[in-house]
């Protein structure tokens, strides 16, 4: 049973009610970031029942030292973790001497949680009698600031209904903190010194083993009926917390404000030495604009996201709050303002895959960020990688690869292969495809081809290496196999002859090899640097050419399809649909054994192929491999359901494209997998946008030029999005009565609808 307790709202994520076996699963939804800092939704003031603290800073990580039975040669030494970092939104709460603590309180009544995504903010709302029969109004609201990306700013409120009150507000800050999955349960902060000047506080702290260098800080500003009122910090520290009593007593009716600012500086933008004054300078600027100002600032910085990234849909509420939410978390959580950060699948909602970059960011990503963006943010995205190049040859030369080849990791914090299951770090090696492919896939859009000679054909190179090298010639079948793998399909491990990872393998080396003569007849100067400096020859790219013409694809007569690997058709056959309701999800119901030999499919594997290649297939092939693999397809991977919309989209399925955009847009909202408590899925948010643009707007670059085929879902009345091509932004409107364009520029675009030529000029 998937929850449904958030309220269909176009803007807002809205809770009703307090619950606290809902608690953790609203931390998740509920969470905060600007793409430098993220926190989940819990509670400022003390909460003694079940919660997920978590508040995480970008690029700060602690390599947790790998923990398995058996160390087998290759492993990495270590897991990045995204560290829980000091926590700065604490505020205790005494009224005439009570803690206020909604899991102890006598009554709670008109709770609500809200999350406006137009705006940039959450704020929280309710009643409570406490134990001492006081009865108290509270309201809070907060964001993380985009104008200010090292602040967050707090606004907390409350008024005695029943009875005149004394309250004390005991803001604090918090260095002693643990992750929830530590291997070892080791100390992941050294606190270095506590401090105080006057009303600011700070704690200077630094990761182990990796030595960041951190500033957690915080200054606060009281206030009686919206007027300022002197306070005088009663102040007490340990060594790892600081903290500041304001006492005051409060008419019954009147409301008693706090106005708290945190945050973090790092030493990743400022001198270690400075980090103190670097905090002090962005606590007078908060305190100087104020919280007011401040939110008025995030209202105008998120207004100018969503002008080119929203969707809007007529007629469906409940899709809409699900794009929005997916649309939302990706702006949180990356901006393109850093070149060293990248997108975590749980971004800055959780600890879970330790925060850091997947193959996710090519194959999902890349796209949103490209369409919605600047091109130079998705460019930064590929430097990201070209940056890690060194890297990714010496995890290939740890696995026994040599001459130049890289494998780049499947989790990576800082370009080291930090994964530790062995299914997965040396067998999902399609990961090195998807790097490749984003390349491709950057200047198939931007028309952008200096990546390139520049840095792009470097990595081509090294990629197509790897492959060469990691393919087996069979003397039996006269063809060249890639043996012991892990598709995207992770319920199937150590098989042979993935179909998805064969075909991006061939792609890989054929793109390399035409990009090599392009640059050469084109880029002279950059290809003799290039050849220089990895120094290939025509012998080696021989050596590449006749593994990819040489691949093999399993294939079945029988159903005339592409197997997904060797053994498939070997497996019971049972599809879903015949599978009992009770055993799902499988990957929490039954042994890995059992999974692994089921014919279930945890993702689109072999229709990941005919997504990423769909010019390489007819519609009729990808119609009989959807009929074929789409029945045993659990969908229990974040990463599955947008292809599949996109893919019965184009077979003008639209029944089945919906309710797989429903399943990917409301993944977190209604926590189809049962586990949101653990963090949100914010890389397949990307594929939700997918959904809609690439499946019900049927948008693709062909023939150097934006295509469109619009399809539209019986339930909506219509929908629009944005597209930035090539520094021309077109708007999309598609309605059940057909579909407009219009374009923000100067000059004529020339477009393809339904694959006929058609003239979008400006402001027309």
């Amino acid at each position: 049973m998937n929850q449904d307790y958030i309220i269909p709202n176009e803007w807002s994520i809205i809770e009703e009610g307090f619950n606290s076996y809902k608690v953790k699963s609203s931390e998740s939804l509920f969470s905060i970031g600007n793409g430098a800092m993220g926190q989940r939704a819990n509670f400022e003031e003390n909460y003694s029942g079940e919660t997920f603290q978590g508040s995480y800073i970008g690029g700060v990580y602690y390599p947790d030292k790998t923990r398995v039975g058996w160390w087998k040669n290759g492993y990495p030494e270590y897991f990045a973790k995204v560290l829980n970092a000091p926590n700065w939104i604490g505020i205790n709460v005494l009224i005439n001497g009570e803690k206020l603590d909604l899991n102890t309180c006598k009554e709670v009544a008109k709770f609500k949680r809200e999350l406006n995504m137009q705006e940039g903010w959450l704020s929280r709302s309710f009643e409570a009698v406490l134990p001492n029969g006081i009865k108290i109004k509270v309201a809070t609201k907060r964001f993380l600031s985009l104008e200010l990306d090292e602040i967050g700013a707090i606004s907390y409120n409350i008024t005695p209904l029943n009875s005149d009150a004394k309250i004390t507000y005991t803001p604090y800050i918090d260095a002693g903190i643990t992750n929830e999955d530590t291997n070892w349960d080791d100390q992941f902060w050294d606190v270095l010194k506590v401090s105080q000047n006057k009303q600011q506080a700070y704690i200077e702290a630094r990761t182990m083993k990796t030595h960041f260098y951190t500033c957690t800080f915080m200054e606060s500003r009281l206030f009686i009926d919206n007027k300022e009122v002197e306070a005088t910090c009663n102040s007490e520290q340990t060594s790892n917390l600081i903290s500041c009593s304001y006492q005051q007593e409060v008419k019954e009716n009147q409301t008693y404000t706090i106005h708290k600012f945190g945050g973090y500086v790092v030493d990743r933008n400022h001198n270690k030495e400075d980090l103190v004054a670097a905090a002090k300078v962005a606590l007078d600027k908060a305190v100087s604009f104020g919280f007011d100002v401040l939110l008025e600032k995030q209202k105008e910085s998120w207004a100018q996201i969503w002008s080119m990234s929203d969707i809007t849909i007529e007629g469906d509420v409940k899709a809409q709050q699900g794009i929005r939410f997916n649309i939302f978390q990706l702006n949180q959580t990356y901006l393109g303002t850093d070149a060293s950060l990248n997108i975590g699948p749980k971004g800055f909602t959780g600890e879970k895959y330790g925060g850091s970059t997947y193959w996710d960011t090519e194959a999902y990503c890349i796209p949103f960020y490209m369409a919605t963006k600047d091109q130079s943010v998705a460019r930064t995205l590929l430097e990201y990688r070209y940056n890690h190049l060194d890297k990714a040859i010496e995890n290939a030369e740890k696995l026994g690869f040599t001459n130049g080849a890289a494998l780049y990791p499947m989790v990576t914090m800082n370009g080291e292969e930090c994964h530790n299951e062995w299914e997965i770090t040396f067998e999902e090696i399609h990961r090195n495809g998807a790097i490749a492919f984003a390349i491709y896939n950057y200047y198939r859009f931007t028309e952008d081809y200096s990546y390139i000679p520049e840095k792009g054909l470097e990595v081509l190179i090294a990629i197509a290496r790897f492959w060469q090298q990691r393919a087996t010639f069979s003397s039996d079948k006269n063809k060249f196999m890639i043996l012991g793998v892990t598709g995207p399909n992770e319920y199937e491990n150590n098989i042979n002859n993935n179909f998805y990872t064969n075909y991006i393998a061939k792609w890989c080396i054929n793109y390399a090899l035409e990009n090599i003569e392009i640059v050469k007849t084109d880029h002279n100067s950059d290809y003799n640097r290039i050849k220089e400096k990895v120094n290939f020859s025509d012998e080696e790219l021989a050596k590449w050419k006749s593994v990819a013409d040489g691949m093999y694809f399993p294939y079945s007569e029988k159903h005339n399809v592409y197997l997904q690997q060797d053994g498939f058709l070997d497996k019971e056959l049972i599809t879903v649909a015949d599978l009992d309701k009770s055993q799902r999800p499988i990957n929490q119901k039954w042994s890995w054994d059992r999974i692994l030999r089921s014919p279930y499919i945890k993702q689109a594997d072999t229709l990941q192929g005919f997504y990423m290649f769909e010019d390489d297939f007819s519609t009729e092939e990808l119609e009989r491999h959807f009929d074929f693999y789409e029945p045993f397809t659990v969908h229990e991977s974040s990463l599955s359901p947008c292809v599949h919309s996109i893919q019965a989209a184009k077979l003008d399925r639209m029944e089945q494209a919906y309710t797989f955009y429903l399943r990917t847009s409301r993944l977190d909202l209604d926590d189809y997998n049962h586990e949101v408590e653990e963090g949100l899925h914010i890389t397949s948010m990307a594929g939700t946008w997918m959904s809609i643009v690439e499946g019900f707007g049927g948008m693709r670059v062909q023939k150097n030029t934006l295509s469109f085929s619009p399809k539209i879902p019986k339930e909506w009345n219509s929908y629009s999005f944005k597209v930035n091509f090539r520094h021309q932004v077109i708007t999309v409107n598609v309605s059940q009565k057909g579909t407009d364009f219009t374009l923000e520029g100067t000059e004529a675009v020339h477009i393809l609808v339904n694959g006929e030529q058609v003239t979008v000029s400006p402001s027309k």
